[in-house]
């Protein structure tokens, strides 16, 4: 096994990506994670999975050197400040969003240097393994050009070869500027003519500032809004509107365990989170991609919807096992796919119909057009709500009646009835009252636990689970409810381990090893007690939230308690979610943001 020193945490990295695909990019200056042309298609740079294996490209200098990284102001341009004993460099990496790539499947990533300082000596060392290390490049050099496949890299140096790894070095000397462009080209045949190195530069920063400046939130914290924000935009599918739940896949959720998932898919629960959490920001202008294609996605569903979907609809979620590859430090399977697409999950219907209230209340948004795709669902979660299922958490250890899902259930119908009654839409209003009205009295009666005193995990055991703290968000029970309270101080006594919450413990999941604690959970546990009226607790663990992100502003899926580590898939959608939902909802409880119409609230419980 390779030495886990290699490896760098995951929180190391940085991403960067056109809403097509993303890289991740270490401190080393490495791109270690890269598929293209396509979230979800095979990796050609898979080292983050396999360090022997696995390909890379790292342009960083030669011999000793510190780091000192950063993203430019509101942008998704990644900056690298090497410094060594013979001077200083400047490396800008970034994805290309620029015209001529629009409407095509070529995608160009480029890395600028710059000369600060007296003059290093960097070296570009790029070793491609495409299909996950499945095939050998069929590599040749020809002067600075190295290409295989569709795929090349232009370096301002000569490029030498050896042994399926080729590298390029020079000094570069202040004042002076150079560009490496990697260029993936698509099926097409269309020619691609791309502007100068420097332009595509402009173009694209021009590109991430404009899209940051309409971010309408103005309360405290805003630059960690902006930044999650950022980091959620990276993740939409420009082409259909789809929206990853990660970029990556494998990364564990405990070192050398089996919990280790593909996330390059939509799930219909994450992607109706991160559109409301762009609406909560103020981004009204993302509502009319994801409904699209959500609107077109179930029109091929004969009943109700899977749980998620491929990011086009050629993609495959079949899932499968890599088998050659070690995984991230020794942490096996490495899957690709993901089969909690078959499962029956409750609570997504409540997600996609809050979504959808809210891009009314928050975005302005039109529902006539798509409501006659919202009706069969609702009537699908009233025939199915008093089925068991698996759950928020996608458990594989058998179905069982999760009081969030039976709560989601209320909240489809509830939002279902309020759109009707609203905005004059069709619908069996009276039935749906009913039902949502018979969930609420079902749940109060057996979700609760006098043994927990809390709301419990399923009506099945007496255990908790941090998904229920969202109760209260959802405005299925006041915050200040004496039954809400004391789940969220039960919550705070067992789940929680150094201010961070993980989502449950000893749940028969189907699954082997633990996990870390899950940041969406934190998050929710701060928006608990904010609208618990707790505001200074609240507070407090939200900016130690601020304190556990990488050194860039981003978060993994988990965080390992005893050393602080990221864990799980990276970045990770729910994680961003749930800091500009806290930001807002604490602003909003604060006193600071008064402008209710971009931040929106749920509606209050009844």
């Amino acid at each position: 096994m390779t030495e886990d020193r290699f490896y760098p945490p995951i929180e190391d990295y940085g991403i960067i990506g056109d809403m097509h695909t993303a890289a991740l990019v270490s401190s080393r200056g490495s791109v270690d994670w890269l598929c293209v042309p396509a979230f979800d298609s095979p990796a050609l740079f898979c080292r983050l999975l396999d360090w022997e294996r696995g390909g890379f490209w790292q342009v960083s200098p030669v011999g000793k050197y510190r780091v000192r990284r950063r993203y430019l102001e509101d942008t998704n341009i990644l900056e690298t400040v090497f410094t060594c004993d013979a001077g200083r460099v400047r490396m800008l990496d970034f994805m290309a969003v620029i015209p001529e790539l629009r409407g095509t499947g070529h995608r160009v990533m480029v890395r600028l240097l710059e000369g600060i300082e007296g003059a290093p000596e960097l070296e570009s060392t790029c070793r491609p393994t495409p299909n996950y290390a499945l095939e050998e490049a069929s590599a040749k050099v020809e002067g600075r050009r190295l290409s295989w496949d569709r795929c090349c890299v232009y370096s301002p140096f000569e490029w030498s070869a050896g042994e399926g790894i080729f590298r390029s070095r020079s000094r570069v000397r202040k004042g002076e500027s150079y560009a490496f462009v990697l260029v993936y080209m698509g099926e097409e045949a269309q020619r691609l003519q791309l502007p100068e190195p420097s332009d595509m530069l402009r173009t694209t920063e021009e590109f991430w500032r404009r899209w940051a400046a309409a971010c309408t939130y103005d309360g405290p914290y805003r630059e960690q809004v902006v930044r999650g924000a950022l980091a959620l935009k990276l993740l939409i599918y420009e082409p259909t509107g789809a929206i990853v739940a990660a970029p990556t896949t494998s990364l564990p959720e405990e070192i050398g365990g089996e919990r280790n998932w593909d996330y390059r898919f939509t799930w219909i629960r994450d992607a109706s989170l991160t559109l409301y959490a762009l609406l909560m920001a103020g981004y009204k202008d993302e509502d009319d991609a994801f409904f699209g294609w959500l609107t077109r996605t179930v029109q091929i569903e004969h009943e109700g919807m899977r749980v998620l979907y491929p990011i086009t609809p050629e993609g495959d979620t079949t899932e499968r096992v890599l088998e050659h590859l070690q995984g991230y430090r020794g942490s096996r399977p490495v899957r690709v796919g993901n089969a909690a697409s078959d499962q029956l999950q409750l609570d997504m219907y409540g997600e996609v119909l809050d979504a959808l209230y809210f891009a009314v209340h928050a975005g302005d948004y039109d529902p006539r057009g798509v409501w006659d795709h919202f009706v069969p669902l609702v009537d699908w979660v009233i025939e199915h709500w008093q089925e068991p299922g698996n759950g928020i958490w996608e458990v594989r250890g058998g179905k069982r009646h999760f009081v969030y899902s039976k709560v989601m259930s209320w909240v489809a119908l509830d939002r279902a009835v309020k759109l009707c009654r609203e905005l004059g839409l069709e619908g069996d209003v009276d039935l749906w009252e009913r039902e949502r009205d018979a969930i609420r009295a079902e749940v109060l009666a057996r979700g609760w636990s006098d043994e927990l005193g809390a709301f419990k995990q399923s009506y099945e055991d007496e255990r908790l689970d941090a998904s229920n703290l969202l109760l209260s968000s959802m405005g299925f029970i006041a915050g200040d409810d004496p039954k809400m309270v004391s789940t969220i101080d039960a919550t705070l006594d067992q789940l929680v381990v150094d201010g961070l919450c993980y989502r449950y413990l000893d749940a028969p999941e189907g699954v082997s090893g633990n996990e870390g604690a899950f940041v969406l959970c934190t998050f929710w546990l701060i928006n608990a007690l904010a609208l618990a009226g707790r505001h200074d607790e609240a507070r407090e663990m939200f900016e130690r939230m601020l304190h556990r992100a990488s050194p860039l502003g981003l978060y993994a899926e988990e965080i390992d308690t005893s050393t602080g580590h990221h864990l799980g898939n990276y970045p990770q959608a729910f994680s961003h979610i749930g800091l500009i939902a806290s930001a807002v909802t604490l602003a909003r409880r604060l006193g600071f943001s008064s402008d209710q119409r971009h931040h929106g609230s749920r509606p209050k419980a009844r």
